[in-house]
């Protein structure tokens, strides 16, 4: 009988996608980050068949993956993410420049221009206060002081002025509300 239960138990096992070691959102997926795990065949369970390898191969995360875990198809995003006409810009957030911990890849974000440091200026009256619209790309975790690095996506000619400002941490980020 336990004979008859094991070869009914392997016989009920499928091989799907996991994460074979962690991957942080916004990242594009390499061979070595998927491996092929066996699990006991549930209707609870979604995991992205075995034989889907190859596809899922060079798309973009939507989300942190971590090691162990099975891969779902809303963990991927369409496309490859950033299109031809949009630059990257990686910009350093300390805490309070950015809303804590609600910066997400695809968020509208305006990046805001801030005073310069020992500047009794107010962002009203000074002449090169303005924003740029920008979408997140990525977030990182946060370092010991709380800091991130937040990628943003924003138009060709928005790319050195943001690129400038952010190596003097002069940039704010406000997320843009969310469409339902």
């Amino acid at each position: 009988m336990g004979a008859a239960w094991a070869v009914s138990s392997a016989s009920s096992r499928t091989k799907v996608l996991a994460v074979a070691r962690d991957v942080p959102a916004g990242q594009v997926l390499t061979a070595a980050d998927v491996t092929v795990a066996e699990v006991s065949a549930d209707a609870a369970l979604s995991p992205l068949p075995a034989s889907d390898k190859a596809s899922v191969v060079g798309k973009r995360t939507a989300v942190d993956l971590r090691q162990g875990g099975l891969l779902l198809a809303s963990q991927l995003t369409a496309g490859t993410g950033l299109g031809d006409d949009k630059e990257q810009v990686g910009v350093l957030v300390k805490r309070g420049q950015a809303p804590a911990g609600t910066l997400f890849p695809g968020d509208k974000v305006l990046a805001v221009t801030t005073p310069a440091q020992g500047s009794t200026t107010t962002a009203k009256d000074d002449p090169s206060a303005s924003s740029i619209d920008a979408v997140v790309v990525s977030v990182s975790r946060p370092d010991a002081s709380g800091a991130v690095v937040v990628n943003l996506a924003v138009a060709t000619n928005d790319g050195p002025a943001l690129a400038s400002l952010a190596s003097q941490s002069r940039i704010a980020l406000v997320r843009e509300p969310r469409s339902n």
